[in-house]
């Protein structure tokens, strides 16, 4: 407890909500679509907001306690996108069979250290350069959302700029005040009437083994939460330079899933986009002292999982440029840095852009996303550029 109060810091603490504030607004609409394919009802949506919540929020927390870095968890968004076209014909508690067998196959992929050892031979340039078109979509979010709500993100591109100069480390917390301020002088109070007040309920259902169900979702589910959310996860930590072993950490995210599976808890990763904010230079200079964010966001994500509905519609309530122009402003540098890393080595230089490009695309092939086949495909070029260019 010495060593927390002494490396407790406001910055870390408000990237650890500006990170639960990112992650539940940008993606909980996907979480109720899922829900929705999977055949839950209103009580047991929020009971998936519940197991989800705890679920990040344990894991954030302890594991950041641990290993003394910013391990930052996530639901897999990708993995809910599926479920929302996937779920149709089956029952609830053939769904949750699948989240348990996906949860099985994540668990011994972390217990076998073969994902270690793959992520392991990708060189760190075009990792980089996958981060960055991962991000990309999210710097673009800044500008995009300034033609939708122009006064509102123009003021926030202005309150990061002239922070950005006078006390860089509180840049995110300025701009989310300054958006939040905004919105509620403009709806006049408005913005967080109607909210419900209360702690939702757990709805625990047993699971059934559909072996259809099994190949046909569960599967897909692995690959989809292993290429989309964790192999982004693992760069953020290394473009970081933390190294964190990475094995137990999928075991821990595998387990968790198994075991909060039946209350709706369908998939936990290492996340990205959240992380990236977690682990840069704005939440803390010292990078021994950025675990703190990770407490924070354990703390942060545990308590919107018990208020359930009442925090789903509170984060529900923020205009959308607002939460997007947040996202891109906390995610400047860390794009600006994996561009740096991915272009810096002359060999590399085109297979990263390449990369780059890729992932940045969106497309998938046989319902695999973008970052893996942007490795693949960079990696091709790099080998090419190798074998032929001595």
């Amino acid at each position: 407890m010495q060593s927390i109060l002494k490396d407790l810091s406001f910055s870390a603490v408000m990237a650890g909500l500006v990170a639960v504030l990112i992650g539940f607004a940008s993606s909980v609409a996907i979480i109720f679509q899922a829900a929705k394919a999977a055949g839950a009802d209103v009580h047991i949506t929020v009971s998936w907001i519940m197991a989800l919540g705890l679920g990040m929020g344990l894991t954030c927390f302890f594991l950041s306690l641990w290993y003394k870095t910013p391990v930052i968890t996530a639901w897999s968004t990708p993995g809910a996108a599926l479920l929302a076209t996937s779920l149709g014909s089956i029952s609830y508690a053939d769904a949750i069979g699948v989240f348990i067998f996906a949860g099985v196959l994540t668990l011994l992929t972390g217990v076998s250290g073969v994902f270690e050892k793959l992520m392991r031979l990708v060189p760190v340039p075009i990792a980089s350069a996958m981060l960055a078109g991962v991000l990309f979509e999210f710097g673009l979010g800044i500008f995009t959302s300034l033609k939708s709500d122009p006064y509102l993100v123009a003021t926030m591109i202005a309150t990061y700029l002239v922070i950005k100069l006078i006390s860089p480390r509180y840049v995110v917390l300025a701009v989310l005040t300054v958006g939040i301020v905004y919105a509620l002088a403009r709806s006049h109070g408005a913005l967080f009437t109607n909210i419900p007040v209360g702690l939702g309920q757990f709805v625990w259902v047993w699971p059934q083994w559909n072996l259809g169900a099994l190949l046909g979702v569960g599967v897909p589910l692995f690959i989809v939460t292993m290429t989309s959310q964790n192999i982004p996860g693992v760069t953020v930590m290394r473009s970081s330079r933390y190294n964190t072993p990475v094995s137990p950490l999928i075991s821990w995210t595998g387990l968790t899933s198994i075991v909060l599976a039946p209350l709706g808890g369908f998939a936990f990763n290492l996340a990205a986009i959240t992380a990236a904010i977690c682990s840069g230079d704005d939440c803390h200079k010292d990078p021994k002292r950025r675990y703190i964010a990770g407490l924070s966001a354990g703390i942060f994500y545990t308590a919107a999982g018990l208020a359930g509905t009442s925090v789903v519609a509170l984060f529900s309530a923020f205009p959308q440029a607002m939460v997007a122009a947040v996202a891109g402003i906390a995610l400047l540098g860390t794009i600006a840095m994996n561009l740096k890393s991915a272009m810096s080595d002359d060999m590399c230089r085109e297979p990263a852009l390449v990369t780059f490009l890729v992932t940045a695309s969106g497309v998938s092939f046989f319902g695999v996303a973008s970052a893996f086949w942007g490795i693949i495909l960079g990696g091709i070029f790099l080998l090419a550029f190798k074998l032929f260019k001595r």
